[in-house]
């Protein structure tokens, strides 16, 4: 991801989510992230039983973009809880 087209300030982020097991739910978790050019970093997605539980983190993303990705992953379908974390301010390279 590359912020040349503007000054925004961009921060580290997280994302955890807890959802219902579905084939299709890497791939649409994904799509937010996608539509805005943006490729986390980590992910990491585990199942247990009914319940799957994903993370997903960039280094650096848009600051204003945090909220609009984690109000779209609770979006999806069989999500039944987002949290986002903001870290550290990452200087624009």
């Amino acid at each position: 991801m590359t912020n040349d087209s503007t000054d925004e300030p961009l921060t580290a982020a997280g994302f955890f989510v807890t959802s219902e097991c579905s084939p299709g739910l890497l791939s649409r978790l994904l799509e937010p992230f996608a539509k805005r050019d943006l490729i986390p970093d980590r992910v990491r997605a585990q199942r247990r039983g009914t319940v799957m539980t994903v993370e997903m983190a960039l280094n650096a993303m848009p600051v204003a973009m945090v909220h609009l990705v984690a109000g779209n992953l609770g979006q999806v379908v069989g999500v039944h809880r987002v949290e986002a974390m903001e870290g550290r301010r990452v200087a624009a390279a």
